[in-house]
């Protein structure tokens, strides 16, 4: 593993590696989950020129399975022979940045939150809020939302006052001269990767070494992703009422099997080919296990067993 490298990064270079996929956010990450009134007061310390503090970035050749769709935007895969760059602090920032300029909805469970509809005050002054809610009772060009700020058309930019247009290019140029702080780590193993994610997170449940490697097993080539197969195989186990057995006790099968050791290092060790390899086998030897128990000993449900 290289030292970690600070590194200064601007808002135009930022957007581009999310896009064109260099940039991602891996599968144990929680969601999005800041407020616009959250969006709103990063935007507004951007705009002034406030620390907003440091993404954390792990690049790597390793692919993990990560969010692919954001807002409604389908976020293409990372280059084949490119390293990619996994935000291991600072989702949160990244993705109220990302969804807000660009004007995206982002859909709750209960409803949609349109991050479009976030407001740049031409009026205030630099040490009022500069970025509002609503623009309820204000004048067509006292006010101008953050995504045509940032790509709106000529015609429309041309249409406001002179001192507004003014206005305008200063938050612009302002947003787009930032430089955000980031941190990247080159070349850390996975259990390295995520052992810093979980310190950075400090107060939040540690992760699972299942849940690592949900991220690290998926593979839509050959069309196999950890959880679902463990949900598929959960939904099975529960018509007989074996659905209480441990996500961690299959992936200590799936270790035993291919390494004869199942303890969290080498568990992390596996390489998705021999995950993706042996899960069958793990399968098979679980159901048939299931029926000696339920056969042999006349176990009829998995909560019975003591050690499960």
């Amino acid at each position: 593993m290289n030292l970690p490298e600070p590194q200064s990064v601007t808002f135009p270079s930022l957007f581009d590696q999310i896009r064109n996929g260099t940039i991602k956010i891996p599968q144990f990450q929680r969601d999005f989950v800041w407020s616009k009134a959250q969006s709103g007061r990063l935007l507004d310390s951007v705009i002034k020129g406030y620390p907003i503090g440091t993404f954390i970035l792990w690049s790597t050749q390793e692919r993990l399975r990560a969010i692919r769709n954001l807002g409604g935007i389908d976020l293409p895969d990372t280059p084949p022979g490119n390293a990619v760059k996994y935000v291991l602090d600072g989702q949160q920032r990244l993705t109220s940045l990302f969804v807000t300029l660009n004007g995206l909805k982002i859909q709750r469970e209960q409803h949609e939150d349109d991050y479009g509809n976030l407001w740049l005050d031409l009026e205030a002054a630099e040490d009022e809020m500069l970025v509002l809610l609503e623009a309820k009772d204000r004048t067509e060009f006292s006010v101008i939302r953050l995504p045509d700020l940032m790509k709106g058309d000529f015609a429309y930019l041309a249409s406001f006052p002179k001192e507004a247009q003014d206005r305008i290019r200063l938050y612009k140029n302002r947003i787009e001269s930032y430089q955000f702080s980031a941190v990247q780590i080159t070349d850390a193993p996975i259990d390295i990767a995520t052992e810093i994610f979980t310190r950075l997170n400090v107060g939040g449940k540690p992760l699972t070494p299942f849940e690592i490697m949900v991220a690290k097993c998926y593979d839509p080539v050959r069309n196999f992703d950890l959880a679902e197969r463990y949900h598929i195989l959960i939904g099975e186990l529960e018509d007989i009422e074996f659905e209480t057995i441990p996500e961690s006790n299959l992936l200590q099968t799936v270790s035993i099997l291919a390494k004869r050791d199942a303890r969290r290092k080498v568990i992390l060790g596996l390489s998705r080919d021999t995950v993706i390899e042996h899960w069958p086998l793990m399968e098979d030897g679980l159901k048939l296990t299931i029926d000696y128990f339920r056969n042999a000993y006349g176990i009829p449900a998995s909560r019975l067993l003591p050690y499960l």
